[in-house]
């Protein structure tokens, strides 16, 4: 992330999708209740991170990140959401072999 930021791109550039765990920072603020949470998305200042399961809901961002840290079904519906979503580039984390066999390609 701090590579992205420090390249130029806005926070509200930016969309983390995960596939396994929710990222820290979205099970806080999900602890405020999902209407707050989701008006952190919808004022698009910041990045906003969100599980695969909740993607969906999600608009479009000129960066998306996916970091998949489990959840193989999950992860084999993220990437076509995440590469929906994505307006300029899409970065895809975690284990290539989990990656590959979901995409079943060599990436």
């Amino acid at each position: 992330m701090d590579l992205l930021l420090d390249s130029g791109r806005a926070p509200g550039d930016v969309l983390v999708i995960t596939t396994g765990e929710q990222h820290p920072w979205a099970a806080h603020e999900l602890s405020f209740g999902e209407t707050s949470y989701w008006a952190q998305h919808d004022a698009g200042d910041d990045v906003f991170y969100t599980d695969a399961a909740a993607a969906g809901r999600a608009a479009t961002r000129p960066v998306v990140v996916v970091a998949v840290n489990g959840g193989s079904d999950a992860v084999a519906t993220a990437l076509p959401l995440a590469l929906s979503r994505a307006g300029t580039l899409l970065i895809v984390c975690g284990d290539p072999q989990q990656i590959n066999s979901v995409l079943g390609a060599a990436v």
